[in-house]
């Protein structure tokens, strides 16, 4: 870290008028960020400069703070040397590149302006996106690194971060406020995007394993793409009851339903004993994968989401999947696309769902490491009562 300066926050530094630093938060063990400031990176003629206003913390960023994952490129490759994490974002156009006069749809942008952008960049030049699949570009974290190697903003808890020529971006509507958008490019468009690579159906049961933010943006999706029932599981009430405002119809508490077998039994009593049609794997624990396959029904879809990183393991019954004609999906990023849509989604269901209360605490960029500690629930006997919290850099 001797690269970098650590500096007083109300400390800045400008150049002609324009900011040259900005201040981040550095994960550099566990419970335990930074306060730095770096600089901002020069700005190339197809690149563009965000300020952010909000930064979501997800819970990956918990796994983190706990230790138990490293910071990685996004790829599942730790890196294991101090880094900006973060992902849940969205700000303002601090500065466009030369070449840039649009969003991604083709709509004027300037400076100023509010904007949701994708925080991995596919190559489009790879096999795999020329096959459409841009969630599955190789080269899609290239600019995650650490900050003894790359000494710039590129993670979420900081106040810039720097999209590179290719990015996507996209306008915000007016009607959603900076803390609806902030989760719009992970928990709400990962969501949506597994739904629909599980071709949900109108009448489907939906099963949904943990009510964090993916979970409860994963009530309200499924019940907008025809989900007739929605079942949900948490250990952490006052998100049960929050899922219950948000879509759900059927919340499983799991401190009452202690044991894999009770939750099987409660999911297949409430689907007429077949299980869902869909589940979702939101957790992000080896095991709950494993229950997940047996909260299934016979040629159901398994969508993988919470155990993104590498190492976790558990023991299945491979002949579960064989004999269950089970169709099991990875979900690691979406098509940029799908980040217009969420927005959308949120706009056409504010008046239906409570999703707006998802994001139940804020906090300045500066106290980081209190926001962690109390968005912490794990080894906590009554949880937490943050739903969400999000930081303002």
């Amino acid at each position: 870290m001797n690269a970098h300066r650590s500096i007083k926050i109300e400390s800045r530094n400008k150049l002609g008028g324009q900011m040259t630093t900005g201040l981040a938060a550095i994960y550099v063990e566990p419970y335990k960020f930074d306060l730095q400031e770096l600089p901002v990176p020069e700005v190339e003629p197809g690149g563009l400069l965000v300020k952010i206003t909000a930064a979501g913390i997800c819970g990956s960023d918990l796994h983190f703070y706990r230790g138990h994952l490293k910071p990685g490129n996004w790829t599942g490759d730790p890196l294991n040397r101090p880094t900006i994490i973060g992902h849940e974002m969205t700000g303002i156009v601090a500065k466009l590149g030369a070449e840039v006069k649009t969003d991604s749809l083709g709509r004027e942008l300037k400076e100023g302006d509010r904007v949701a952008y994708t925080y991995f960049f596919p190559c489009l030049k790879c096999y795999n996106c020329l096959r459409g699949q841009l969630n599955t570009c190789p080269n899609r974290t290239r600019i995650r690194k650490p900050v003894e190697e790359s000494p710039i903003c590129s993670g979420g808890f900081a106040e810039y971060f720097y999209l590179p020529r290719g990015h996507f971006v996209f306008k915000v509507p007016n009607e959603l406020s900076d803390a609806e958008v902030a989760p719009v490019n992970c928990a709400v468009s990962q969501v949506i995007f597994g739904l629909n690579k599980a071709n949900i159906r109108l009448g489907d049961t939906v099963v949904i394993q943990g009510a964090g933010g993916l979970g409860i943006n994963a009530a309200s999706a499924a019940k907008e793409m025809g989900a007739s029932k929605v079942i949900i599981l948490d250990g952490s009430r006052n998100r049960l009851d929050l899922a219950l405002e948000c879509g759900a119809d059927e919340v499983i508490d799991i401190t009452e339903y202690n044991t894999p077998e009770s939750r099987i039994a409660r999911v297949k009593e409430l689907s007429e004993g077949r299980g869902g049609d869909i589940v979702m794997e939101l957790v992000g624990l080896p095991d709950a994968f494993t229950e997940g396959l047996e909260l299934t029904r016979l040629g159901g879809t398994l969508v993988e989401i919470g155990n993104m990183w590498k190492g976790g393991k558990t023991s299945i019954d491979v002949a579960t999947t064989v004999w269950g004609n089970t169709t099991v999906i990875g979900i690691a990023h979406y098509d940029p696309y799908t980040l217009p849509v969420a927005m959308d989604f949120l706009v056409n269901t504010q008046d239906k769902y409570a999703l707006p209360k998802l994001m139940s605490h804020s906090f300045p960029l500066s106290e980081i490491n209190t926001a962690f500690a109390e968005a912490e629930w794990s080894g906590k006997q009554d949880g937490t009562q943050i739903t969400r919290a999000y930081l303002r850099p």
